[in-house]
């Protein structure tokens, strides 16, 4: 039944398999709680008291409320794959109601921040130092996802159009454009990477030549920035903040960033608004002739 469910995933929606694998640890935990509280294995004969059960049990380890809101969408979806698919009559949490959580404030980098960190890095002929460069500088410049990162493939890379192919969620393709300064160091990058390739068709390697990894990349990133920055998160995700925050700071069109970021919906997109609406807010009040030179909105 889980493994039914999780091969549905992957073929008919074409989830990563880092995102399946959460679905599979929600969902394995849920059936071992059943099997130690009830006794009980079978996922389609559960009732919404036994979830609610389960709430309480995942409250009273700590958890957020934003983490046991995740594991309770693993099961609203797996119910509606049982429900599509005729395995039960009636979805158990067809009226449930997620938990309250705190609205999360995203703050990115600036860009003086992110200039100092790309001007630290030594690159000379040192392979390690110029994948790192490249790797801050890709994140900055196209805004693309981490994972989207390791899985470029150099036949991915178009110079003459000075381009690149990025297989997004759902393995849905767009093109980036690439800076003229980024296309530079990509150039010195492919040069040293011939030493310690072998073969590989992903861009991005490590010293060994085996293919980049998630927690490598969220290390070179909060490496970097925690030299420089003293926020909170220091990671690959709020350089994409970053790059589509300050896009919208110069004036950069919602949709095109939405295009950019590879977001199905604008919904996605608007909620980079938020950072950017401060710029707005004193752009207004500086410009506009009736507007407090000295004081904010």
């Amino acid at each position: 039944m889980i493994d039914a469910f999780l091969e549905y995933l992957s073929l008919e929606k074409k989830y990563s398999p880092h995102t399946i694998t959460a679905y599979k640890n929600d969902l394995l935990s849920f059936r071992d709680f059943l099997v130690s509280e009830y006794n009980q294995e079978d996922l389609s004969e559960v009732h919404y008291a036994q979830i609610r059960s389960w709430v309480v049990v995942l409250v009273g380890e700590s958890l957020s409320n934003r983490t046991i809101n995740r594991k309770i969408s693993s099961l609203k979806s797996f119910y509606k794959f049982l429900l599509k698919t005729s395995q039960i009559e009636v979805h158990p949490l067809s009226q449930h109601t997620s938990l309250k959580t705190e609205t999360r404030v995203q703050v990115p980098f600036t860009s003086k921040e992110i200039n100092a960190v790309i001007s630290q890095i030594e690159v000379d002929d040192d392979f390690i130092a110029t994948r790192d460069k490249l790797i801050v500088e890709l994140f900055y410049s196209t805004g693309i996802r981490r994972a989207e990162l390791i899985n470029i493939k150099e036949r991915d890379l178009s110079f003459s159009d000075r381009t690149i192919k990025v297989l997004g969620k759902r393995n849905k393709e767009r093109y980036v454009p690439l800076l003229q300064s980024v296309v530079k160091t990509l150039e010195k990058y492919l040069e040293l990477k011939k030493e310690f390739s072998i073969g590989l068709e992903v861009l991005f390697i490590t010293k060994k030549g085996n293919k980049i990894y998630e927690t490598l990349v969220y290390r070179i990133i909060n490496s970097y920035f925690s030299t420089i920055s003293s926020k909170e998160k220091k990671s690959p995700h709020i350089l994409r903040h970053s790059f589509a925050t300050h896009l919208l700071n110069e004036g950069a069109n919602l949709n095109s960033v939405k295009e950019l970021l590879g977001h199905s919906s604008l919904a996605a997109t608007q909620v980079y608004i938020q950072n950017s609406l401060e710029v707005i807010k004193k752009v207004y009040n500086q410009a506009h002739p009736r507007g407090n030179k000295n004081q904010e909105i």
